[in-house]
């Protein structure tokens, strides 16, 4: 089924009889949402924000970790066309502010105390009316989210379906504004950019193909939502009907995997290199150093099979497996059928180390200003150091001073607020990524690095340093 807006998403989430569609840790056990109650407290949250004079184009805000009501959160808003603005929670009070002043945002939805606090100091520099916070049970200077999630009528009949609501949900447009996304520029200071439903929706329609996502299947939402990579990938995987895991904090990642045993598994390349370097300090001594190297040496031998999507059937290799390739496997959860990673360069030798103990990493590569994904392997089409062919309805030219342009309709109409800054990001009517790179024969994009990061040497000639850092990254002295 087709999709032309994140509303198109929700209603292909909320229509499907999935009776988990979330999941959410309490304590030690983890508690499921259905469809219905998806439905349920958007609808309830989006009337709250109606009742709050919040009119489509307006913009509020969310600072939280990931958790359910980040996302349900965040479709409330879509669906009665107001404009999300995602504040990463690790960020200071004084950054905040900008965000909240630059986009000026009219509610804002925080997670904890630590959160709320935070807009507190600041509220008064910015045009935020209202705050809704998740876990905070004082309630002097804020509303709660739970009990405006269960504000809306007929709570009890989960199969209730407001018609009206539906109705002006879909009378959303594809050019309509979804989200401002703010991402540090060249000085550092935070540019807005300004997506629509159409571009997000493009790019998630199309993001996913070659790979066998299903109904069923799970997989753990820890990569932070405020990031377009994140809210992309859920946004994708709840299409496909894959349950998902919200994790809030890093360190929680470990004990959710081995609990909830995913099939998809998405990170950043800084994830990745975490648990390699924990597998090679795991490894020192007798008789494990040996047990480790012997398994290297073999894997290596079969790491062309495991590229091409096949299972090696070698005794070494079973062997292999069943001593080291399993353990390393077990600790990311054991099932995982894929691996994917962006957001970030993941380096061939970190790429080429997990296939050499079995696990084909599928790279991907995007911006915020793509709504991201440009490209991507898949495992009908994988090639090892490159980052994939790009998706079936983006246009990718590399320019003669090797910067990598495209155009497609995921591409942002622009920066909130700065004209000039949105005129420098195009030449006509291709977006300048500010990356080199360059298509194999096979069409395969390769990324070679920022463009504004080349150095210039004494003799003239411009040199890339993402190699050479991607090299020390994989060292495990190196953090």
């Amino acid at each position: 089924m087709g999709v032309q807006t994140l509303n198109d998403v929700f209603f292909s989430i909320v229509d499907r009889e999935n009776p988990c569609v979330m999941r959410r840790c309490t304590g030690e056990t983890w508690k499921t949402i259905s469809s219905a109650q998806i439905y349920q407290q958007a609808l309830s949250i989006s009337r709250a924000l109606a009742s709050w004079g919040i009119s489509p184009g307006d913009r509020v805000a969310i600072l939280s970790e990931n958790r359910p009501e980040w996302t349900i959160t965040d479709f409330a808003c879509l669906l009665m066309g107001a404009v999300v603005v995602p504040i990463y929670a690790t960020l200071t009070p004084e950054q905040t502010a900008y965000i909240l002043q630059d986009s000026g945002a009219r509610a804002i939805f925080v997670s904890s105390q630590k959160q709320l606090d935070k807009v507190l100091v600041v509220k008064t520099q910015t045009a935020v009316e209202k705050i809704v916070a998740m876990d905070v049970s004082e309630a002097s200077h804020f509303l709660r989210w739970e009990e405006l999630a269960r504000a809306g009528p007929n709570q009890r009949d989960l199969q209730f379906r407001d018609s009206q609501f539906d109705e002006q949900a879909r009378k959303i447009g594809p050019e309509d504004p979804a989200t401002i996304i703010y991402t540090s520029g060249t000085t550092g200071t935070p540019k807005g950019a300004m997506l629509t439903h159409g571009n997000m929706a493009s790019n998630i329609a199309c993001s996913l193909e070659g790979f066998d996502i299903r109904p069923g299947q799970t997989s753990i939402s820890f990569l932070p939502l405020s990031h377009v990579t994140a809210r992309h990938v859920d946004f994708t995987l709840l299409r496909h009907g894959v349950t998902l895991a919200y994790v809030p904090f890093l360190d929680q990642l470990p004990k959710a995997l081995a609990e909830i045993h995913p099939a998809i598994f998405v990170g950043v390349p800084r994830v990745y290199e975490k648990i390699h370097t924990q597998v090679v300090l795991k490894a020192h001594g007798f008789p494990k150093k040996r047990i480790y190297e012997w398994g290297l040496s073999i894997g290596r031998a079969h790491r062309s099979e495991i590229l091409a999507g096949r299972t090696p059937r070698s005794l070494a290799w079973n062997l292999a497996n069943r001593l080291l390739y399993s353990k390393v496997r077990a600790g990311m959860g054991g099932r995982v059928e894929v691996f994917i990673s962006g957001g970030a360069p993941l380096g061939r030798d970190l790429a080429e180390w997990y296939a050499t103990i079995g696990v084909r990493i599928h790279e991907g590569y995007g911006l915020t200003e793509t709504s991201p994904v440009i490209a991507v392997n898949n495992p009908k089409a994988h090639k090892l150091g490159t980052v994939g062919r790009p998706l079936s309805n983006i246009e990718v030219r590399v320019a003669d001073d090797g910067e990598l342009l495209v155009r497609g309709p995921s591409v942002f109409k622009g920066y909130w607020k700065k004209p000039e800054e949105t005129k420098n990001a195009f030449e006509g009517d291709w977006f300048k990524t500010g990356d080199i790179g360059n298509l194999d024969p096979d069409g395969f994009l390769s990324i070679t690095d920022r463009k504004k990061d080349l150095i210039k040497t004494s003799g003239g000639k411009f040199i890339a340093p993402q190699p050479i850092e991607n090299s020390l990254k994989h060292n495990p002295l190196v953090a």
